[in-house]
Parts: structure tokens; C-alpha cells; sequence
């Protein structure tokens, strides 16, 4: 049993994990019952920010007016989960993700993952202003935690939202 579960919209964002883990495993096959998406990318292809936007555009089937950049990407992963599932989530699997380790963008590519998984599971942005508002990014900090056989990444909502309103809805 873990303490996290991809099948609810809540923190943590980022899960490292063995191929074959039971739990993980379970735990989308109950998202994909719900409605909701699991997709797959390899590691292999997201060697830079622009190949990282091409591959989610590809897995996900980005629409032609996608940005490729790491704004629109954090645009299209809030706005997934709704637009594709009716609001239960989907799940981006990436296969080999050993290799991006010591990548120079892979701070920033899991930052970006867990402001697009945050802004798609609560009302406001990460910088705690509204989320028609621009988001200043001052404090790009993440939580990352070992639980069993998983690593876990979030957004250190201390730093990110010293506030307490704004903070992501818990279920």
C-alpha cells in the first residue's frame, strides 16, 4: 500500500517508480475505470525542452496551436484534465526515466509537471494569485520523498504558497 494514489487529484505530482510495480499499476487501472487517460512517453525522446513538447504532442495529440514551450506545456496539462476525462485525471507514464537523470533540464521539466498538475487541481496558479493572472515564478522549490520502491516529487507549497488560501483542494 502507498501513502500516494495517481487516481486522485492530489500532490504528489511526479512518481518514480519501478516498470512493474503492483500498486502502480492498480492504481490506473482504477483511473482508467473512472474515465480517466494514461499515457506513455520513453525517456529517450525528451532530451531538451523542445523534444519533451514534442513527445507529450504526440502522446497526448496536442492540438496545432500548441506553443512548444514550457508555458504551453504547463497550459495543456491543466487543461487536459477536463477537456479529455470530464475532470478524473489523466496520468503521463514515462518509460526509462533513468536516463533523464544529470539531464540539465530535468529540474525544470519536473517543475513544470508539478505547476501543470497543481494549476489543473486547484483554483489558483502556484504563486497563489488567481489563475487568470500571469504566474510569477519566484521559487521554483520542490518536495521530493522516498516512500518503499518510489521517489516522489511536489511543489514545496511553503515556499510556493506561504499562504494558506490557494493551496490545492484535498479529497
Amino acid at each position: 500500500m502507498t501513502a500516494f494514489d495517481v487516481a486522485k487529484p492530489e500532490s504528489p505530482w511526479i512518481i518514480f517508480g519501478p516498470r512493474e510495480a503492483v500498486a502502480f499499476k492498480e492504481q490506473t487501472a482504477t483511473l482508467r475505470a473512472a474515465g480517466g487517460r494514461v499515457y506513455e512517453v520513453q525517456a529517450r525522446d525528451l532530451v531538451d525542452g523542445a523534444a519533451v513538447c514534442n513527445a507529450f504532442a504526440r502522446a497526448v495529440g496536442y492540438p496545432g496551436s500548441f506553443g512548444w514551450n514550457w508555458d504551453a506545456l504547463v497550459d495543456r496539462l491543466d487543461d487536459l484534465g477536463d477537456a479529455l476525462t470530464g475532470g478524473v485525471g489523466i496520468v503521463m507514464v514515462v518509460r526509462g526515466a533513468d536516463a533523464l537523470l544529470g539531464a540539465d533540464h530535468l529540474r525544470l521539466f519536473m517543475t513544470m509537471l508539478c505547476i501543470g498538475a497543481d494549476r489543473a487541481n486547484s483554483e489558483v496558479d502556484p504563486d497563489g494569485d488567481l489563475r487568470d493572472e500571469p504566474v510569477v515564478i519566484e521559487h521554483p522549490d520542490l518536495v521530493v520523498g522516498v516512500e518503499g520502491d518510489f521517489l516522489t516529487v511536489t511543489l514545496n507549497l511553503d515556499v510556493w504558497r506561504p499562504r494558506r488560501i490557494g493551496r490545492p483542494k484535498v479529497f
